[in-house]
């Protein structure tokens, strides 16, 4: 038996109804691509393997890498010893791709989608560098703490809501599915998890480079969440010169209002008068 490393943030789910249930809940295909983050000790592995076309399951751990390699043998499995954090995920996915095309003798393009128990410790960064890809990702599901859960599902007005809502709801259609017990995992982690579906959408609205600036100025409207977004955007004289009150009256935002109670389409229309378009 494999204990977890506290160091890796490691719980391994072990309930295997919670893992028919996440796997039920991703329905894959036999041309999907998965990739999983943070396979473990292979409980939901094993069965995307089963139903899918090719799986790669990225993990940290050798000890965990090892357990796998010899517990599921399976010619549509591929195993990558990486810091999840410090992948090449569009490298990996092309690789992923070039690999199924191969072994399938298909030149259909398959949906790439992600499987992951993510660590709670590095949910955030880790969903923040995926969602970036959605051209290439068709959809997470992703097994993370409630509260991250809440904050990117949440709507405006609600306490969850804040930086992470409003990029995750950019990029995708993100729906909450179920809660997970902390039954359900060994070592038990003190908190509640759920798994989430991000479904990507199809078309971006803003390009790259209007991104960075669209997603500073977020971050810098939520930077003090009891200041005016009026007071919080001041800071923002640098991305955007133009007057910030006027802009915001022009978007029809109440500048008296708090960053929590604007919508991503609040968010895109003010960012649509501060840069003149």
């Amino acid at each position: 038996m494999i204990r977890a490393k506290k160091s890796l943030g490691q719980n391994f789910l072990v309930d295997a109804r919670v893992a028919r249930r996440i796997v039920e809940a991703v329905f894959p295909l036999r041309t999907d691509i998965i990739i999983e983050i943070g396979p473990g000790t292979g409980a939901l592995t094993g069965l995307l393997v089963e139903r899918s076309g090719y799986v790669v399951a990225v993990e940290i751990d050798p000890r965990l890498i090892e357990e796998l390699s010899h517990s599921i043998a399976a010619s549509n499995l591929s195993i990558r010893e990486a810091d999840a954090l410090k992948v090449d995920w569009a490298a990996l996915i092309n690789e992923a791709v070039s690999s199924w095309k191969k072994n399938s003798g298909s030149e259909i393009d398959p949906r790439v989608r992600v499987v992951a128990n993510l660590p709670y410790y590095i949910s955030t960064p880790i969903i923040e560098r995926l969602i970036k890809l959605r051209g290439r990702l068709f959809d997470l599901t992703l097994m993370l703490q409630k509260e991250v859960v809440d904050r990117i599902t949440s709507q405006p007005a609600s306490r969850e809501y804040g930086y992470l809502s409003v990029v995750a709801q950019y990029h995708a259609e993100a729906r909450k599915l179920f809660e997970v017990p902390p039954s359900a995992f060994r070592p038990a982690p003190k908190v509640r998890s759920a798994v989430v579906r991000l479904e990507m959408k199809p078309s971006r609205e803003l390009s790259e480079q209007d991104e960075e600036k669209f997603f500073a100025m977020v971050g810098l409207a939520f930077s003090q969440r009891r200041k005016t977004i009026m007071n919080n955007l001041k800071a923002a004289r640098s991305l955007f010169p133009d007057d910030i009150e006027a802009a915001l009256q022009r978007a029809g935002i109440d500048p008296r209002r708090r960053a929590e109670t604007l919508s991503v389409a609040e968010f895109l229309r003010l960012r649509a008068e501060l840069s003149g378009k």
